[in-house]
Order: structure tokens, then C-alpha cells, then sequence
């Protein structure tokens, strides 16, 4: 295999891989042997009518994009580890010359890490973040705590009230006709919750059980149906349930019930304790983010499209696997919310710009103070890995190559990096 590099505008390069015509016949046998068994020659059973047969009957070229999927991989993966240059992206791939007998030769267009101009990294000046626990933030999350405690009692001596858990029938009419989906039967609404319509909750406020009410509202202009939107509707309700909600008594016993202490007093105090290493670590990330978010003013970088896009999309896998974990797939995120996935791909634009101008102005700070990661930060970094996953260090190292061991370094120099600069910043 060779490769010639061609740097060209705009931190992009075309890489031109050639890859021995050998390689390519073995690439071409090897479709062959996969696809022959589909192909139906007059005089031979399946999967026994030999290439050169196939060939004239089809032409040369049959395999070909068959054979450049496999031959394209492996030689681009090599071409990356030969290239001098820092790859940024995913490649841009354009087929040059596929004939028989000749070398393969196709090129990669892609993305190469641009280069950082620092300006002021050290001194940096942002205003401090309030760190502060005010007593109102210790009674909210007492509070709070008050309510995931609560008990649901069942009420039939009063009508419906603000905060309520009910559970009605209801069926919505526009022009006095019934709609699609305008219709529920015992279905759990709380009251206040602002989950159904602007306007429908309050309305069922004072409520009796069994007693048909009618709910008056306007489908917003925006509503996702748009036969309905900015339709008024009448939705006859008809409350089968109503419960409310039962607070604990704000004393020591509800403290010894939800912490290991005896008095009110001694949790509060721990409750404030624990909201202030909170606001500790808050306000500490947020000086982090105010700090590199200067730097980048500051800097100098022409980040190239390809390698946003990559981001983007590296951004958008990522979010997939996290909800997949929820028993939810992209498709089915897309339908609910109504994005598309240019949209979605959209959306991430601007954060996907901010990782990179942070990973990129932090290296720059990582090689401007000769910052290194040591053996034992390095080992410190893989047993911790060990750990999440459940796993031997060795394992994990048998795992890993030497990209990724090298990953785990730059990673570790990124976060040494941003501790340097909030470690020499000014707040005011």
C-alpha cells in the first residue's frame, strides 16, 4: 500500500491510497467466494459456476464494489497509522481506478486537527459563583425529602383540590363531535402537574366524584395533531378517584425515619452540609467552565466542518445508547418528540463546537506548561476502569491498544491542563 497526502484549505487533506493490485484481486476473490451462491448462471447449479463465467456473463466490474468494502478498511486504517497527521474525522471516500489487474486506488478526504493559538490562559479574570447554602435551599430539599415520604390516602368527602391525585374518565368534542384520541378511561392525573392541556387541570378543580364536568379549553396553535391546533374543545370529565397527598410531621421522628439522626436539628444541619459540598463541586465546574470558556474567546482556531460533523455524530450516538438503556430507540425518540435527525444533528451543533474548542485550547495549555501524565496517574486512571467494569487492570490493559492507551494520557493531561488554568485564575 501507498499513500500521498495533499493538504488542502481549511484544515482538510486528501489522502491518495493505493493499495497493490494482489491485494485487490484477493479483495475481488473474496467477494466472489460470498456472492456466488446468489447468482444463478443456465448450466450450473447455485453456487457453482465458476468467477471467470460470472464475469463474461456480467461483466468484470461485478464484484468490484463488493470488493472495494473490503479492501477500503483495512487500507485506510493503515494509511491513518502511516500519515503524519492527526485525523480529525471520518473519512470522505471516492474510488479513483477499479480494473482488473491494476493497483486499487481510491482517496480519503478528511479533517486535520487545526492548530491553537493561546492567548491569555493564566490570570484568566470571571466572577465568583456563589457558594453559599441560604436556609430557603435546606427547607426546599427538607421538603422535598417530606414529599417522597408522603402517603397517598383515598378522600370521598370533598371535592377535588389543588395538588390532588385523581383518576377520571374523559372525552374530548370539537364542534361537537368527538375526536381521535380525545377520549380516556381511568386515567391517573395529577392535579397542578401541568401535563394535559393549558387551562383543563384547574378546571377540574372542585370536582365531585361520579359527577360529569365540563372542561372548556383551546389546543395550542403549536399542538402536534393540526387538525386540532388552536381548535377549541369541550371534554366532558368524569372524576372516579380522588386522592391527596399526606406529608409527615415536620419533628424528630420524621428526621430519624429518613437519616440516622435523633433531632430535626442535627439533620437540618447535615442537610445543609450536604447541599453546600454540592454547591462546592457546582461552582467549582462552573469557574471551570467560565475559565475555558475565556480561553476560547482568546484563542485562535479554525475548526473544520468535517470534524464538527463527526462530533455531532459521535454526540448523537452517544445519546442513542443512553436511551436504548431506557428501552427506547433514536426512530422511536425522533416520532415522540417530532425531530428529525438533521434536526436533532442540529440541535447539538453548538455543544459539539464547545467540546472541541475545550479540548483543543486545553491540549494547547498541556503542551504550553509541559504537562505529562505520570506511570502512576496512567495506573491510577486504568484501576479505575478495572473497577467500573468489574474487571482485572491486566485484563483492561490486554484490552486496550496502543490508541487507546494513549487516549487514557491526553485525557489525563486534558483534566491536569484545566485544573492549571482555574488553579491560576482571578475571580472578582
Amino acid at each position: 500500500m501507498s499513500l500521498q497526502v495533499e493538504k488542502l484549505e481549511g484544515n482538510m487533506a486528501k489522502l491518495t491510497i493505493e493499495v497493490p493490485a494482489e491485494d485487490f484481486e484477493a479483495a475481488v476473490e473474496k467477494a466472489y467466494q460470498k456472492s456466488k451462491n446468489k447468482i444463478n448462471i443456465p448450466g450450473f447449479r447455485k453456487g457453482k459456476a465458476p468467477r471467470k463465467m460470472i464475469e463474461q456473463m456480467y461483466g468484470k466490474e461485478i464484484f468490484f464494489e463488493d470488493a472495494a468494502n473490503y479492501a477500503i478498511p483495512t487500507a485506510y486504517a493503515k494509511a491513518v497509522d502511516e500519515c503524519t497527521e492527526e485525523i480529525v474525522s471520518q473519512p470522505k471516500i471516492d474510488i479513483e481506478q477499479a480494473e482488473a489487474g491494476k493497483p486499487f486506488i481510491f482517496t480519503a478526504e478528511v479533517a486535520l486537527k487545526p492548530e491553537v493559538t493561546l492567548g491569555t490562559y493564566k490570570g484568566v479574570e470571571v466572577e465568583k459563583t456563589d457558594a453559599s447554602v441560604t436556609d430557603e435551599e435546606v427547607d426546599a430539599a427538607i421538603e422535598r425529602e417530606r414529599e417522597s415520604n408522603a402517603r397517598t390516602v383515598s378522600v370521598e368527602d370533598r371535592a377535588v383540590q389543588d395538588g390532588d391525585l385523581t383518576v377520571l374518565d374523559f372525552e374530548g368534542f370539537v364542534d361537537g363531535e368527538a375526536f381521535e384520541g380525545g377520549k380516556g378511561e381511568n386515567y391517573p392525573l395529577t392535579i397542578g402537574s401541568n401535563t394535559f392541556i393549558p387551562g383543563f387541570e384547574e378546571q377540574l378543580i372542585g370536582a365531585e366524584i361520579d359527577k360529569e364536568v365540563e372542561v372548556n379549553v383551546t389546543f395550542p396553535e403549536d399542538y402536534q395533531a393540526q387538525e386540532l391546533a388552536g381548535k377549541p374543545a369541550v371534554f366532558k370529565c368524569t372524576i372516579k378517584e380522588i386522592k391527596e397527598k399526606q406529608l409527615p410531621d415536620l419533628d424528630d421522628e420524621f428526621a430519624g425515619e429518613v437519616s440516622e439522626f435523633e433531632t430535626l436539628a442535627e439533620y437540618k444541619e447535615d442537610v445543609r452540609k450536604n447541599l453546600g459540598e454540592k454547591k462546592a463541586e457546582e461552582a467549582k465546574l462552573e469557574k471551570e467552565d467560565k475559565v475555558v470558556d475565556a480561553i476560547i474567546a482568546d484563542a485562535k482556531m479554525d475548526i473544520p466542518e468535517a470534524m464538527l460533523e463527526t462530533q455531532q455524530r459521535q454526540m448523537a450516538e452517544d445519546f442513542a445508547q443512553r436511551i436504548q438503556m431506557q428501552g427506547l430507540s433514536l426512530d422511536q425518540y425522533f416520532q415522540f418528540t417530532g425531530l428529525t435527525r438533521a434536526a436533532f444533528l442540529e440541535q447539538l451543533k453548538p455543544q459539539a463546537e464547545k467540546r472541541i474548542q475545550s479540548r483543543l485550547v486545553l491540549e494547547a495549555v498541556a503542551k504550553a506548561e509541559n504537562i505529562e501524565a505520570s506511570d502512576e496517574e496512567y495506573d491510577e486512571e486504568i484501576k479505575k476502569m478495572a473497577d467500573a467494569y468489574q474487571m482485572d487492570v491486566e485484563e483492561i490493559n490486554d484490552m486496550m491498544g496502543a490508541y487507546e492507551k494513549k487516549s487514557v494520557r491526553e485525557d489525563i493531561c486534558i483534566r491536569k491542563a484545566a485544573d492549571f488554568v482555574v488553579e491560576h485564575a482571578v475571580e472578582k
